[in-house]
Parts: C-alpha cells; structure tokens; sequence
C-alpha cells in the first residue's frame, strides 16, 4: 500500500468511509509533499502529462461532462483506487468540476445523493459545485 494523503492538508476530503482524496486546480504549481499514484483530470481539452497514471474525463468549465458513462468510469476507479492510493481530481479552478466529482466520489462513499454537495461544501470548499446543471448532476448520480 503506499501512503495515503495527509489528513487535513491542503484540498484532501475524508470521506465517510476514511477514503483521502485531493482536489485541486491546476491553475495552482503542484502541493508540496507527496504526488499522487492516479489522477482523474476533468478539462475541456487534454490535461498535461503527468508522471503517475491518469484518466482525462473531457469536461468543459461551467459544464457536465460530455460522456456521463465515462465520467462515472473515471469516478469509480478514482474512488476504488483511494482505499490503498494518493488519488486526485482536478480541473482548472479546483471548484465547480472538482467539486461536483467529489461529491460524486461521496454518493459513492455513501452519502445520499441529496446530502452529497453539502458534503463536499462542508468538507472540501464552500465554492463547490458551481451550477444548477451540476447540482442535478450529482443528485441523479447513481452508485
């Protein structure tokens, strides 16, 4: 197992089963300390390359993403991966796409789909989930 996200560093989420995940945006230089084992990077075009292993999930800002069947893909192996792996998710701000996939990581985790924004509100930023569209995305999202 290598080692996980430090509890309370900077955008790691507990989630309610002890899972770490990081978000980010990566219009932030990389956190200091550990670099993650998987990512799942959220953008309208192709991410940068990465050294560790990565799924792009084409996601334009402000929006869902364009293959709802592949985003779950990503998301699921995303939450999978966290219970032995550093995992993070990312898009440009950190916010909207961030969010609303760690609030589907959470429906995931077993937070009811109504309760899994304020979840991620409360536990990663005030500031995720940034539309309505999103919203209805994460309360529609199934585990």
């Amino acid at each position: 197992m290598s080692e996980l996200w430090q509890d309370g560093a900077a955008g790691v989420l507990r989630l309610p089963s002890g899972r770490l995940v990081r978000g980010r945006g990566l219009s932030r230089p990389l956190p200091d300390g550990p670099e993650p084992a998987f990512g799942v990077y959220l953008l309208g075009h192709r991410p940068p390359q990465t050294r560790w292993a990565a799924r792009w999930v084409r996601w334009r800002d402000f929006w869902l993403p364009a293959d709802p069947d592949d985003a779950a893909a990503a998301l699921r192996e995303a939450w999978r991966r966290a219970a032995t792996e550093r995992v993070e998710l990312a898009c440009l701000g950190g916010k909207g796409r961030t969010g609303t996939a760690l609030a589907c990581l959470a429906v995931l985790d077993g937070v009811p789909a109504a309760d899994a924004v304020d979840y991620v509100r409360t536990h990663y930023s005030p500031h995720a989930v940034e539309t309505p569209w999103q919203r209805r995305y994460v309360r529609a999202f199934r585990a």
